[in-house]
C-alpha cells in the first residue's frame, strides 16, 4: 500500500528498518558491522536504509552552518564554468559591509587553496585589504606583490603592505617593490620595471600557483585605477569599451584587455602570467560592479570566484 506516493512499512519491516537506520544514522555503524548484529546480509541492511528514507521514516536535512549560500554557489560555479564559486547570502547592499564579507570569505578560502611553498600572488583593491585583515595561518609560502601602489584618502595600507602582511600570517617570505601602478609614460614605466625589486617579483610572476585580484568597474568610486586616472583618460577608456578593470587591466565587455597605451604606464603582472596561475580569486562586490563582473568570468581570467548573493542573482540572469 502506498500513502502520499510514500511505502507502508508493515510491522516487522519497521521495527526492522528502525533499527538498522538508528544504528546507521544516529550510532555511526558500518552496514558490515549491523549485518553482522542482526543476522543479515550486508546488502539487506542496504535496501532497508533504502526503504526507510522512502518511507519517510528516515529524514536527512542539510543545514548551513555558515553565512555561504552552497546552492547558490554551485550553481554560479557551474554556469560559468569556474573551479569555485562562494557567494555569501547577505541582504546588505552597502559597500563597506559587503567588502567586509567578501573578504573574509575569501580569507577563509585562500585557506583551502594554498599550500606549502606555493607562490601566492596579492594585487590590490579595498577588498583585499578586508582579505589580508581576516587572515588566519597559512601554509609558508612566498608572497608577491602583483601590482604598484595607488595612493588613497580612504585607505592607509598600500600594495606593498597588503603583500607583506599576507607573508607575515604564512610565516613565508614577502617580494615587495616601491612603485606606482600607473605612470605618466612609457618610459617612466620601462625604467621603473628595471629596477632591481620591481624585477624580483616579475620572475615569481610566470611562476605563479594562486592570485587574488579585485574586479572593478570602470566608473567613479568602483576602480582606484579608474579613480587615478584623468577625466579625459577616464573618457577616452569608456568610448573604446572599458567595462572593467583588474590589477591595472582594463578590459571590454568581452573580458579582452584594451590596447589602449595605459597597459605601457604600468607595473604590474600580465594578463598572461594571470591566466597561467593555477588559480586565480576574483573578488567582486556590490551591484554596480554586475556587468564588469560578467565581463571578467566571460573573458576567463579568473578561475574562482568571491562574491554575495544579490550579485550572483544579477550574474546569473545575464547568463539566462
Amino acid at each position: 500500500m502506498v500513502v502520499q506516493d510514500r511505502p507502508v512499512l508493515g510491522p516487522a519491516a519497521l521495527v526492522t528498518a528502525t533499527a538498522v537506520a538508528r544504528r546507521f544514522y544516529l550510532d555511526g555503524k558500518s552496514k558490515v558491522e549491523i549485518a553482522q548484529e542482526l543476522g543479515l546480509s550486508r546488502f539487506k541492511v542496504a535496501r532497508v536504509l533504502e526503504q526507510a528514507r522512502a518511507a519517510g521514516l528516515v529524514s536527512i536535512e542539510i543545514k548551513r552552518t555558515s553565512e555561504i549560500n552552497p546552492e547558490l554557489s554551485e550553481t554560479v560555479r557551474a554556469a560559468f564554468g569556474l573551479r569555485h564559486a562562494i557567494v555569501v547570502d547577505t541582504h546588505d547592499e552597502d559597500d563597506q559591509p559587503l567588502r567586509r564579507l567578501v573578504g573574509r570569505t575569501a580569507a577563509a578560502l585562500l585557506g583551502d587553496l594554498v599550500a606549502e611553498g606555493d607562490v601566492l600572488g596579492v594585487a590590490w583593491g579595498r577588498s583585499l585589504r578586508e582579505m589580508t585583515a581576516e587572515l588566519g595561518t597559512l601554509p609558508a609560502c612566498t608572497v608577491v606583490q602583483l601590482c604598484g601602489a595607488l595612493s588613497r584618502p580612504d585607505m592607509d595600507e598600500n600594495s606593498v603592505e597588503l603583500t607583506r602582511n599576507a607573508a607575515r600570517l604564512s610565516g613565508g617570505t614577502a617580494v615587495t617593490f616601491y612603485a606606482p601602478l600607473v605612470v605618466s609614460d612609457p618610459a617612466t614605466a620601462t625604467a621603473l620595471r628595471q629596477q632591481a625589486d620591481v624585477q624580483a617579483a616579475s620572475r615569481h610572476y610566470d611562476n605563479l600557483d594562486v592570485a587574488v585580484v579585485a574586479v572593478g568597474a570602470w566608473a567613479p568610486n568602483q576602480s582606484t585605477v579608474y579613480d587615478a586616472l584623468s577625466a579625459r583618460e577616464q573618457r577616452a577608456l569608456a568610448r573604446g569599451g572599458a567595462c572593467a578593470e583588474v590589477s591595472g587591466h582594463v578590459l571590454d565587455a568581452a573580458g579582452i584587455p584594451i590596447a589602449d597605451g595605459l597597459t605601457e604606464r604600468t607595473v604590474n603582472v600580465s594578463v598572461r602570467q594571470l591566466c597561467a596561475a593555477r588559480e586565480v580569486v576574483g573578488l567582486v562586490y556590490g551591484a554596480a560592479k554586475a556587468r564588469a563582473a560578467r565581463a571578467v568570468l566571460t573573458g576567463g581570467l579568473v578561475t574562482s570566484l568571491v562574491t554575495h548573493s544579490s550579485l550572483a542573482h544579477a550574474l546569473l540572469e545575464d547568463a539566462g
